[in-house]
């Protein structure tokens, strides 16, 4: 008797429903608030923009509130206007004062608020960028900016916890703006050693041009000394006789 093998459709088709629901629950990565660019120069200014996506298939973003980081505070924060949004800006006492051209800063822009216009905002599938000029940027390593993100649904979204170097990305980020070290200068004191080393040089080439001149003065001398020896030598000797 001849045994037929069943075929392996009812495991495939287990194997396939299981990898289905798997896959079906890890989503694509949700968009989250972005500072851009998201590196710049410490004590120079620039022009960033924080883009924040609507992850809503239902509600519009009608408000997005941005916090500037209390440890680094900014001198000079300005907005650009964004067509349909209104913008309010706070600030805060800074205490210490901290010196910024020579100035002492007592006051600092703490907090921007955009708010759409009715029946405006962010709508689903759509990002908005908000531009702001800065500076001088502080002198520290990042600047944090927590983010409320309000939709038309009364939902808020809180982009505002800070990464951990060497860590996984938070659920909720905040934007972070890496700052690094402006390029230094080279100082005097560094530039003198090169300086010294040029007049070295130049007393060489100097001396050596001056070796020369010498050495064809006396050359000269010479010719003119053996000349007149020959010339009174010639004046001494008899005529040759015809």
């Amino acid at each position: 008797m001849i045994r037929l093998r069943r075929p392996a459709t009812a495991a495939a088709l287990t194997l396939a429903a299981v990898a289905t629901a798997v896959l079906g629950l890890a989503g694509p990565a949700s968009a989250h608030v972005t500072v851009n660019p998201t590196e710049a120069k410490q004590g120079g200014y620039g022009r960033f923009a924080f883009r924040v996506p609507n992850e809503s298939d239902t509600a519009s973003t009608t408000k997005v509130e941005v916090n500037l980081p209390e440890n680094a505070p900014v001198g000079s924060v300005s907005t650009m206007p964004v067509p349909g949004w209104t913008v309010t800006v706070e600030k805060r006492k800074v205490d210490p004062p901290v010196e910024v051209h020579g100035s002492q800063l007592t006051e600092a822009v703490s907090k921007l608020t955009w708010t759409a216009a009715p029946n405006g905002g962010v709508k689903p599938g759509e990002f908005q960028e908000f531009p702001v000029s800065m500076g001088p940027l502080p002198q520290t390593d990042r600047m944090v900016f927590k983010v409320l993100q309000t939709y038309s649904d009364g939902n808020i979204s809180r982009w505002i916890e800070e990464p951990t170097p060497g860590g996984e990305e938070p659920e909720n980020p905040a934007p972070v703006l890496t700052l690094t070290a402006a390029a230094v200068s080279a100082s005097p004191a560094a530039s003198a050693p090169a300086a010294a080393a040029d007049d070295d040089d130049d007393d060489a080439d100097t001396g050596a041009a001056t070796a020369f001149g010498v050495a064809g003065l006396v050359a000269g001398l010479a010719g003119l000394v053996l000349g007149g020896l020959a010339f009174l030598r010639t004046r001494r000797e008899p005529a040759a006789k015809s």
